[in-house]
């Protein structure tokens, strides 16, 4: 759980107990039950949407790391092939080879 989201979620919750201990005296002041409830359910809406975020995060994780080993193995061989067209070819010819970059 985001840090953020888990504060917020900490606080709401207590200011729901706090309102409900006295919503007697409070209904006066415009707080009324039918409000505790909608801000109660918005808190548990809330928790279950980050929730879901959390086990999202956690599947993909592994797949961003995967990616990433396969991005570093691209930009690895497009370097050396780009290093080796750079070195047998003069610069006007790199267009010609999808290399645009300029010396």
């Amino acid at each position: 759980m985001s840090k953020t989201v888990e504060i917020q979620i900490e606080k709401t919750r207590s200011l729901l107990e706090g309102l409900r201990r006295h919503v007697k005296e409070m209904g006066e002041r415009g707080v009324t039950n039918d409000e505790i409830n909608a801000m109660e359910q918005a808190v548990n809406e809330l928790a279950a949407s980050n929730a879901e975020v959390d086990r999202l995060r956690e599947e993909l994780a592994p797949k961003v790391k995967q990616m990433n080993t396969v991005m570093a193995r691209v930009k690895d061989a497009y370097a050396e092939k780009k290093k080796t067209l750079k070195g047998y070819y003069p610069q006007e010819r790199w267009i010609d080879y999808g290399v645009p970059d300029k010396r």
